[in-house]
């Protein structure tokens, strides 16, 4: 076992109930913010055929779902994957877990910065203010839109400071006006949509071509990203069980809600309407379907959605640098509590300060409708890489179920297993198809080799930075892979 017992982990407050988690799980999935901008980029990808992706991409979810949820009842950590993958495969990939998601979520905040600053500055269109201080206000514009998402990032990661009670709170107000928005347009839409409903929408086979259908299935695995952030708040829970209901709850609310959103899509706009209206395409449904001020109300649930994935996006994040750093993988700021909010506070104001510097560094591509395309399918890669080395090792770990009985072997090792495999090789045969399909580099999201060189930078600098834990902080999370006991009382930051 281990030759030096971890340090003794900071307690985080717990006050949350399962609602809490499921208001904080279905913030970061984003189901408006993903129906409203992932659905037209996906469109661009597979064409009609929307509903068979987003089905066929929640398979291998909920075997991930099943691997967090069984996980979580046997330990219980704000690391999570990155607790249980360097436990039962071995640190350096549990490390790379937790490193590949933090770099992914700040990739993440800095795209809802710029996807906050359209929605805001098209309510500024619909509102009749085109201009400001003599400069054009352009919703497509990567610098306008991230200088005012920065302002609200700034805003929600103050809120996240004082407390994921007040954070879950708010998101729950968020939640329910965007829930009642969705549900009555896409109802709407489905009933008086002028396009034809077709089962050929339901026929994955029918997508254009194999890397067409990698593709579509990374971007749909994007979409449901952010169910697992209920698991990242499992010390602040009452119940631990909580975390594991609020995550699966939140799973099949998603799957509903994006299958209601792209028939609705389909039934509304055309494909080169859906494909071709990328950040603005929930203001162009909106727009189809009513006239003003009615037709503003989707651009303002998507505003509220892109709000509430912000705040969202930095407390997991906080939370797994939180669990990094007590057992000295990363620094001791990271894990250092607030006496008055009971949260990492140093450490969410230092998440909220990184991802503005990577808005900043997005600035690069003019264009917000690229900058987004190419932040997703980054973020797809290593996501499916972090889900796949998770459910490995709830197979590496519950094995002996396959003898002991079959049933629940089967759904707690063999349905892990296939999930992870399915998207690993997702994962390779798209990282395959971008290196192929060009002969040189350029920032540009249609450049196949810059598409594969974020995702590649994101999982060689977690190596760097675990061989840093290693034999620079000399971390005993490397001797075994175990992780700080949650409960823990005395305060890593005060003792280091």
């Amino acid at each position: 076992m281990i030759d030096t017992p971890p340090p003794s982990g900071p307690a985080l407050r717990k006050s949350l109930g399962l609602l809490d988690g499921v208001a904080i799980a279905a913030s970061s999935t984003a189901a408006t913010t993903s129906i409203g901008i992932g659905l037209g980029v996906t469109a661009g990808v597979v064409g009609l055929h929307l509903p068979a992706i987003m089905l066929l991409a929640f398979l291998p979810i909920l075997g991930i779902a099943g691997a967090y949820s069984r996980l979580n009842k046997v330990e219980p950590n704000a690391g999570n994957g990155y607790v249980w993958v360097g436990r039962s495969l071995t640190p350096w990939l549990g490390f790379l877990v937790g490193w590949v998601n933090i770099v992914a979520t700040i990739a993440f905040l800095a795209y809802t910065t710029a996807v906050t600053g359209s929605a805001m500055i098209q309510l500024a269109g619909e509102a009749g203010l085109h201009r400001l201080a003599g400069l054009a206000l352009d919703p497509g514009s990567t610098a306008q839109t991230t200088a005012v998402g920065i302002v609200v990032l700034v805003a929600v990661t103050l809120t996240a400071v004082t407390g994921v009670r007040t954070a879950a709170r708010l998101q729950t107000g968020l939640l329910i006006f965007e829930y009642v928005v969705l549900l009555g347009f896409c109802g709407y839409g489905i009933v008086t949509g002028p396009h034809s409903f077709s089962l050929s929408w339901f026929d994955p086979f029918a997508i254009p071509s194999a890397s067409a259908l990698a593709q579509g299935l990374l971007l749909s695995v994007f979409c449901y990203w952010g169910f697992e952030a209920a698991f990242t708040v499992n010390e602040e829970v009452r119940d631990p069980r909580d975390a594991s209901r609020a995550g699966l709850i939140t799973l099949v609310t998603m799957l509903g809600l994006f299958l209601l959103g792209s028939i609705a899509f389909q039934r509304v706009l055309s494909e080169g309407e859906l494909a071709g209206h990328g950040a603005q395409g929930l203001a162009y449904f909106g727009d189809r379907l009513a006239s003003q001020p009615l037709a503003a109300l989707p651009l303002v649930a998507l505003m509220f959605s892109a709000v509430a994935s912000l705040q969202a996006g930095v407390i997991p994040t906080a939370r797994g640098m939180f669990a990094m750093s007590r057992d000295r993988t990363l620094g001791p700021v990271w894990s250092k509590v607030s006496a008055r909010y009971g949260t990492p506070a140093l450490g969410t104001l230092l998440i909220g300060a990184l991802a503005t510097a990577v808005a900043a560094l997005a600035l690069v591509i003019p264009r917000l409708a690229d900058m987004i395309m190419a932040t997703v399918n980054a973020v797809g890669i290593v996501v499916a890489l972090s889900y796949a080395l998770t459910a490995l090792a709830a197979a590496v770990r519950f094995r002996s179920l396959l003898r002991e009985n079959w049933r629940q072997g089967i759904r707690a090792v063999v349905l892990p297993t296939l999930s992870a495999l399915a998207l690993l090789g997702l994962g390779g045969y798209l990282a395959w198809s971008f290196y192929t399909s060009t002969d040189h580099l350029e920032v540009s999201a249609d450049n196949g080799w810059f598409l594969l060189l974020t995702p590649a930078v994101m999982i060689a600098s977690g190596f760097v930075a675990a061989a840093w834990a290693k034999w620079v902080r000399k971390s005993p999370y490397f001797k075994s892979g175990e992780g700080t006991d949650a409960d823990a009382p005395q305060l890593l930051a005060t003792s280091s």
